[in-house]
């Protein structure tokens, strides 16, 4: 069982920069594969970015050269960099551990935290 808190989120202008914070409790940390997701009203929860131990960072291409992923398997933490921040960036963005273990597939969601960007 893995729990996840988000911290970070906010009210920024766009071009602006907000960092995103997902602490992780439970034991095994390092073997889950670390995603953001987001979920703007009215439309699908959809992967931003994910990164498993030791791997290369995915982003999906609205993000790229934006959003910057990154995690601290000693401190079970999870990070996304958001710079260049635009409108449509804005979404409840959700943290997400997920593995596979024996055949089973074991996923986990955080409460997310709201991002706004609005002049």
């Amino acid at each position: 069982q893995v729990q996840l808190v988000e911290s970070g989120g906010g009210l920024v202008q766009p071009g602006g920069s907000l960092r995103l914070s997902c602490a992780a409790s439970g034991s095994s940390f390092s073997t889950y594969a670390m995603a953001w997701y987001r979920q703007a009203p009215g439309k699908q929860r959809d992967l931003v970015a994910t990164l498993v131990s030791g791997g290369t960072p995915y982003y999906v291409d609205s993000v790229k050269g934006r959003f910057t992923i990154s995690r601290d398997n000693a401190k079970k933490t999870v990070s996304l960099q958001m710079i260049s921040l635009k409108p449509e960036d804005t979404a409840v963005y959700f943290c997400n551990a997920a593995r596979l273990r024996d055949g089973e597939y074991y996923q986990y969601w955080g409460q997310g935290t709201q991002v706004t960007v609005s002049s």
